[in-house]
């Protein structure tokens, strides 16, 4: 794929006055047109700031219109985007900035202290920020002459989004423009997606969610979006009515929250289905999302290929809760054993992906690549699934240790890292367990240093909570005089949950 396609450079010549975003909460839209041209003029102030082809572009924000143009501006330098993710605490935020080393940050003034002592903890070159409330406007009005383009190929990156390893060592995962393409392209044909649809845009653009499932596919084609500062369950639901939606993505504890508000299950005449992604889908969100009349979908994908990697239909899908249909198109798939021998039908395997919808790798992390990749070019995926005997596929869990919260993933090593720089902790080790709301939490085994016997629940909380997004800091701990470890010295992670599963199943229960 040698010739990169630009939606807003297309739509904004064929088709200038078309919408491509509504904002409701700030009463604008902007037209595909105007977004192009915005897309120039950051183009022309990146410029001014320092990047070129194969530098990043760092953006600490939530939803906003400028994600947009901004990276289109940034990949018609040849420059790729780095979303990061505001939840994050300024230790963790640092050691993604030192691993990117973006050339230009790009954030909302309520972001500013954040980012300072993220960038003052990294200790590496300070990028330029840009205020995107306060100095951007300003540059924006003075950028007239766009930008030169440079030639970008497919296999160039355009979106760097980080996702934390086991280690607790983050991980850029390389998005390039040839992945993007195909996901829109696979999604569009096999979702039925086209240029009067309209989706929400409620998912954190640090996710591969936010940018894979509606957002780029829909400019690809020229459908418009619905921007949300954040996910707001009431807002959505009144929002979905008023501008008419198609279609709506959300994680099932993001579906759990609409159905507890007033308005659901009130007509949405205009939408198509919900689909739920991010992590295992309980019965009682289906069923509520039927009970109220509304078509279900479910869907899987991960930042490293897709994001969407399956396709169903409202029949399928209702037939067959829990399934996640058939493989997109372009996308080969396989089951694998531990012994690397494929797998029948209705035998769990280990799902492996192959096409042009998967990654570069992981940035500045060539070892990482490796490991999560097969000598013939497939992606392993780390996760189980099924194919039954009529071609329709479920995903069956995670031989991975990650953890599923509310849709982010926590992976325990990080989290056990945090724990045991706490004062008074000796050991910890964290395993996922289920919760009505959440999906999955952490629960943490913690080992009292000695001296240390009056280390309570709420100080490894309130310890936890100055190093880690509120999403990782476990909500349960259970005290014990040792973390079960195999031979090998590694955490034995059946012991632990046999250990907190065994009455009384918490010694104590964290506040939420």
């Amino acid at each position: 794929m040698s010739t990169v396609y630009d939606p807003l450079a297309w739509w904004g010549s064929h088709d200038p006055h078309r919408v491509a975003v509504t904002d409701p909460s700030r009463g604008a839209e902007y037209s595909y047109g105007a977004l192009d041209e915005l897309a120039n003029k950051w183009s022309a102030v990146l410029t001014l700031l320092g990047v070129g082809p194969g530098a990043r572009v760092a953006i600490l924000a939530q939803n906003r219109m400028e994600f947009v143009p901004a990276l289109t501006g940034a990949n018609r330098l040849g420059a790729s985007l780095v979303s990061l993710n505001w939840r994050l605490s300024a230790r963790e935020l640092a050691r993604v900035l030192l691993d990117a080393s973006p050339t230009v940050l790009l954030g909302e003034d309520r972001f500013t202290s954040l980012a300072e002592e993220a960038v003052r903890l990294s200790g590496s070159a300070s990028p330029v920020w840009c205020d995107l409330d306060r100095d951007a406007p300003l540059l924006l009005q003075r950028a007239s002459t766009p930008a030169h383009r440079a030639h970008v190929d497919g296999d160039m990156a355009a979106l760097l989004l980080y996702t934390s390893g086991s280690t607790g060592t983050p991980k850029g995962v390389v998005m390039p423009h040839r992945q993007l393409h195909w996901n829109a392209v696979a999604t569009n044909v096999a979702w039925q997606l086209g240029p009067n649809d309209v989706g929400p845009l409620a998912s954190p653009l640090f996710h591969t969610g936010g940018w894979g499932v509606f957002t780029l596919p829909l400019l690809f084609c020229g459908g418009r979006m619905v921007m949300f500062d954040s996910f707001d369950p009431d807002q959505l639901l009144h929002t979905m009515r008023e501008q008419s939606i198609t279609v709506a993505f959300g994680v099932p504890t993001q579906l759990d929250m609409l159905r507890e508000r007033p308005a659901w299950g009130e007509p949405l005449p205009s939408l198509r289905w919900f689909i739920a992604g991010g992590a295992p889908c309980p019965q009682r969100v289906r069923d509520a999302v039927w009970d109220a009349g509304y078509n279900f979908r479910e869907g899987y994908g991960l930042t490293e290929c897709g994001p969407n990697c399956f396709t169903t239909t409202n029949a399928i899908a209702h037939a067959n809760p829990g399934t996640v249909g058939h493989p997109l198109p372009f996308l080969e798939m396989r089951l694998m054993n531990e012994d690397g021998v494929a797998v029948e039908a209705n035998a769990i395997g280990e799902l492996q992906l192959r096409g042009p919808q998967l990654f570069d790798g992981y940035f500045n992390a060539p070892q990482l690549t490796a490991d999560v990749m097969t000598a013939d070019g497939w992606l392993r995926t780390g996760d189980l699934a099924l194919r039954r005997e009529d071609g329709v596929w479920a995903i069956r869990g995670r031989r991975k240790e990650m953890y599923i919260s509310g849709g982010e993933n926590v992976f325990p090593g990080e989290v056990e890292a945090a724990l045991l720089g706490c004062v008074g902790v000796a050991e910890a080790a964290v395993i996922g367990v289920p919760d009505e709301r959440w999906g999955e939490v952490g629960c943490a085994v913690v080992v009292r240093a000695a001296g240390h016997d009056a280390l309570d629940d709420a100080a490894i909380i309130a310890a936890a909570r100055q190093k880690l997004a509120g999403y990782k800091v476990p909500k349960r701990v259970v005290f014990a005089d040792h973390v079960p470890k195999l031979g090998s010295g590694k955490i034995d992670r059946s012991a632990v949950r046999a250990l907190i599963d065994a009455p009384p199943a918490f010694a104590a229960v964290a506040p939420s």
